[in-house]
């Protein structure tokens, strides 16, 4: 298979881009991408593989008639991947799905509605699942309506289940490249600082996997240093929350995961 660019299929008319990232999640991307494309809204969807060894070529060609754009090469990694293929769509709404994550029936459509009925909203993010792959054990995640000072003590949106106005992500600069864990945590600070307060909807529209080889899981302090940096460049200050819970959020459950 080819490692370069290719197109398949035209999008135009598509409402929404989506950018699908993966590196060697070739065994959970049917998933993201039969999930993305049995939602019934126009969405154009351009895969970024990082230049897999697993399964994933297999995935690809069986979907390619349907995707928008593929490319599967290394590259600079997530936030570039996403960035790169966002940039090549055209539609009005944008977002992203990494490959072990999948989207509810509906899901998307909840979130385009919203945003067309209210256009002073920058984006628009509803409730998801956290999904535990060893376990099977499945219970809603921590999302809240939008608060500044909630959000300076945890993440209250959940990645999977967001949309964001492309007009909002241009003006933003997309994803910043230099973060490698938190760059969606670093995208809601700046779009509700820079854009307005970020549209909550209390519907559950998507799933997050949580799985053994996560970034978040292998590599936990990182990402828990990644986004401390986050909050005292736009809250201005750490609250105390986070080196109270940092022995469980870091080493207690790397120690679990052990």
């Amino acid at each position: 298979m080819s490692a370069g660019l290719e197109h398949s299929q035209d999008s135009t008319g598509a409402r929404i881009t989506l950018a699908v990232p993966s590196f060697n999640h070739g065994r959970y991307l049917d998933q993201a991408l039969r999930s993305i494309f049995e939602q019934a809204c126009p969405v154009e969807v351009f895969l970024m593989d990082a230049g897999s060894s697993d399964e994933t070529a297999t995935v690809i060609e069986r979907w390619q008639h349907r995707l928008s754009g593929w490319r599967s090469a290394p590259d600079a990694g997530q936030a570039a991947a996403i960035n790169e293929g966002i940039a090549r769509g055209r539609a009005p709404y944008v977002g992203w799905l990494n490959s072990d994550d999948w989207l509810l029936p509906g899901g998307l459509q909840q979130l385009l509605h919203a945003l067309e009925q209210q256009p002073q909203a920058p984006m628009a993010y509803g409730r998801t699942f956290n999904h535990w792959e060893r376990t099977g054990q499945r219970k809603p995640a921590l999302v809240r309506p939008f608060n500044r000072w909630l959000m300076a003590r945890l993440c209250l949106i959940s990645q999977p289940g967001t949309l964001i106005r492309r007009s909002v992500w241009e003006a933003l600069g997309g994803l910043d490249e230099s973060l490698h864990f938190a760059m969606d945590y670093d995208l809601w600070w700046r779009v509700c600082n820079g854009c307005g307060t970020p549209l909550y909807l209390p519907d559950l529209v998507a799933v997050n996997r949580e799985h053994r080889a996560t970034k978040t899981n292998t590599q936990r302090a990182h990402h828990y240093r990644e986004a401390i940096s986050v909050v005292r460049r736009h809250y201005g200050k750490v609250p105390w929350k986070w080196w109270l819970a940092q022995p469980y959020a870091v080493w207690l459950r790397s120690w679990k995961r052990g």
